[in-house]
């Protein structure tokens, strides 16, 4: 073993294709980008098999094995290594660093191979027991990675589940009405803001972004405030009222609508709409989840990569209800069944953390 920088056992590569110019493309070679594949192209960068880091925005520091013949975006690294260290070996040492810790910058964070490549590591010189700690390594990985994949896949068919019986639930009944949401309630565009107006103490607002169906109430927690001298009270939810995201940053090309219900005054972002229901209002929570206004929407919304739907739209899109009494146990069927995937999400996520804290005691346990 001995003790040398990262930037003497492997070298950096920079990319100059950026996403736009890749995507749509219909090549042989495929282009990566933090969150996988975006598209492929009739060449390729790398010949043999790399490594990619995340060195710009959402997912920096991130350390990845990448496949020969393929290559990445420019917010994206190549490293390679220098003549006598294994490609995988070279991975795991960065892996055992934590990168993201080297980010600079606010707005944009950004690593540079300057910072992190003067840190010193302690590395075997020889080839064979660098891959023989590989061999350890991958072994060991995969079992964890099993394990991770197998709760996966049992949060995955909860949530079938669960988008199976909302959708039953929500499909017409004999018996039940059947009107536009215009009939039931009526929508309000909310106010304009941006996050440059938010401060620590003011009044509580909520903007397309903070909508999850995971919290489901608006509670002061989730939210930020503007200065009270901005709100507008007509662009105000009041307890009751459910707040409707109408932009989503989509990669299905969809706007979701995910609707949050107020549990007291506040102020809504330009992105939301404000409806106010003559029906159950978890009940029409549930009902902007369902494949049913989900599928309508979609004659409505516009845009590519934000998409958007008008509120004046919304209001056109078909609802069928039974009476009160039939909502509230619809309401109750979905709240224990989403109950139940939450406590599963929640479990699944510990025990993500979890393994993701074990395979960096291990590579501690090798580099340190």
């Amino acid at each position: 073993m001995k003790e040398c920088r990262v930037k003497d056992i492997c070298i950096k590569g920079s990319s100059n294709l950026k996403q736009k110019d890749v995507e749509g493309k219909k090549g042989l070679y495929p282009v990566y980008g933090a969150s996988g594949i975006i598209s492929f192209i009739d060449t390729y960068h790398q010949e043999n098999e790399y490594i990619a880091i995340v060195k710009d925005g959402s997912g920096i520091g991130r350390v990845s094995f990448m496949p020969p013949k393929s290559s990445v975006i420019g917010t994206m690294q190549y490293i390679l290594p220098k003549e006598g260290y294994d490609i995988r070996y070279i991975g795991y040492c960065l892996q055992s660093l934590g990168l993201n810790k080297y980010k600079q910058g606010a707005a944009i964070p950004h690593i540079y191979f300057r910072d992190y490549g003067e840190k010193n590591i302690i590395v075997a010189d020889n080839i064979d027991e660098q891959r023989r700690i590989v061999s350890y390594l991958d072994s060991s990985f995969k079992l964890i990675d099993e394990i991770k994949n197998k709760a996966l896949k049992s949060l995955t068919e909860a949530k079938a589940l669960f988008q199976s019986a909302l959708a039953e639930a929500m499909e017409p009944k004999e018996g039940w009405e059947e009107k536009t949401l215009g009939d039931v309630g009526s929508f309000k565009r909310g106010g304009n803001f941006t996050k440059r107006d938010f401060v620590e103490d003011g009044f509580p607002c909520v903007h397309y972004g903070q909508i999850h169906m995971r919290f489901r109430h608006i509670t002061k927690q989730h939210l930020s405030c503007v200065p009270k001298e901005l709100v507008k009270k007509d662009r105000c939810a009041k307890k009751g009222d459910l707040i409707i995201a109408i932009t989503s940053e989509d990669d299905e090309g969809s706007c979701k609508c995910t609707a949050w219900m107020a549990n007291y005054e506040v102020y809504v972002g330009g992105h939301t709409a404000i409806y106010t229901h003559n029906l159950d209002p978890i009940f029409m929570a549930y009902f902007f989840q369902s494949p049913r206004f989900q599928k309508e929407k979609l004659e409505y919304t516009h845009g590519f990569k934000v998409v958007e739907i008008n509120p004046k739209d919304i209001a056109k899109i078909h609802i069928a209800y039974p009476p009160l009494s039939t909502q509230k146990q619809i309401v109750s069927h979905l709240d224990s069944l989403s109950s139940n995937v939450q406590q599963m999400e929640e479990k699944y996520q510990k025990m993500v953390e979890e393994c993701d804290a074990m395979k960096q005691a291990m590579l501690r346990d090798v580099f340190e």
